[in-house]
């Protein structure tokens, strides 16, 4: 059995995008209680710790940030460490005897930790084994690349990776797992590079969109995001404030369209579709209608802060919509492979 290193739980220049605009968004306030869904590093929570006499609760799937964020409690009682997903934050805070919350932040993506870390299995940089979960549990990317079916792979990749030599990457990943499974990064990284021709004078590696959309299924992201969405519209008390930076053009694309439903922006009906019914009341107010976007001096310190979209909204007091949450990529349950391997 592989013992998983322990983590650093200093902050080990791990650097928080748009640290600034989110605090500004959240407008944290004495006595606030905020839940910050994805801790990894814990950059904003110590900023909103020391913005304010407020408590934070701090989730994250991943072991390794809760292990730093007990560091974090073990030096203050204003935050409490929830091991989970945030796609269930509702269920976690009101677990801990708190029913609604005054704000919500998220920030999403992988965290930089994760990438760092070879063993974690994120990264084509850094060899390790193929694995890519943030949590502790459910098939492997591993398993992803050795068992999937060509067709239901080459459409993860196109989907999710938006990467248009999908097909061919499958395929060849299919033809080279016949030979020996996959099992380390660099394996995977190098057969994909050899599918697309090699990097052809780009500075970005060719494997680059395949792993982020093996990560992205392997850890269902976009389906995980969508139940943060709808969780945190049930636990935002009236006036409370949801902040969400993005990454990945897909998942600022759900956000906003959810908030632009959600604030009945989409319901207004048009020549071409009339209002044939009136919907829900508003859940949200848009603060400010359009992203925010980081300032070139940061993105020059933090290269990853480049593609960071930050939009932000206000809960009224309308009652929480009750539907389903759904990512709308209509790709196979991940639960498929967990008896193959």
């Amino acid at each position: 059995m592989t013992t998983r290193p322990r983590p650093d739980t200093a902050d080990s220049g791990h650097k928080p995008v748009m640290l600034d605009e989110v605090l500004a968004a959240l407008d944290v306030q004495d006595g606030d209680r905020i839940v910050d869904g994805t801790f990894g590093g814990g950059g904003y929570t110590r900023a909103i710790l020391t913005a304010a006499k407020c408590a934070v609760f701090a989730i994250d799937r991943d072991l390794d940030a809760i292990m730093r964020a007990e560091a974090l409690a073990a030096q203050t009682d204003r935050i409490t460490p929830l091991l989970g997903r945030f796609g269930e934050m509702d269920a976690l805070v009101e677990a801990t005897g708190c029913d609604s919350v005054d704000a919500v932040v998220l920030d999403i993506g992988v965290s930089s930790f994760q990438i760092d870390e070879g063993h974690r299995g994120f990264s084509f940089n850094k060899d390790g084994p193929l694995d890519m979960r943030m949590g502790a549990a459910g098939p492997t990317a591993a398993d992803v690349v050795n068992y999937m079916d060509e067709g239901d792979l080459a459409n993860v990749i196109f989907r999710l990776g938006e990467e248009k030599q999908a097909r061919r990457i499958a395929r060849q990943i299919v033809q080279r797992r016949k030979e020996r499974f996959f099992d380390t990064t660099l394996d995977l990284a190098q057969t994909v590079e050899t599918a697309v021709g090699g990097r052809k004078g780009s500075r970005i590696h060719p494997a680059t969109l395949t792993f982020q959309a093996i990560r992205m299924y392997v850890n269902d992201e976009l389906g995980e995001l969508a139940r943060a969405l709808a969780a945190a519209e049930r636990l935002l008390k009236p006036g409370g404030r949801l902040v969400i930076v993005t990454f990945h053009s897909l998942e600022d694309r759900m956000v906003k369209q959810w908030l632009r439903e959600r604030a009945g922006k989409n319901a207004g009906g048009s020549r071409h579709m009339p209002l044939m019914a009136k919907g829900p009341q508003p859940t949200f107010e848009l603060r400010p209608n359009k992203p925010i976007l980081p300032q070139d001096k940061e993105v020059e310190g933090n290269p990853r802060a480049r593609s960071a979209k930050l939009r932000a909204a206000i809960r009224t007091e309308a009652p929480a919509i009750d539907e389903e949450a759904d990512d709308g990529m209509n790709l196979p349950p991940l639960s498929q492979l967990e008896d193959v391997s």
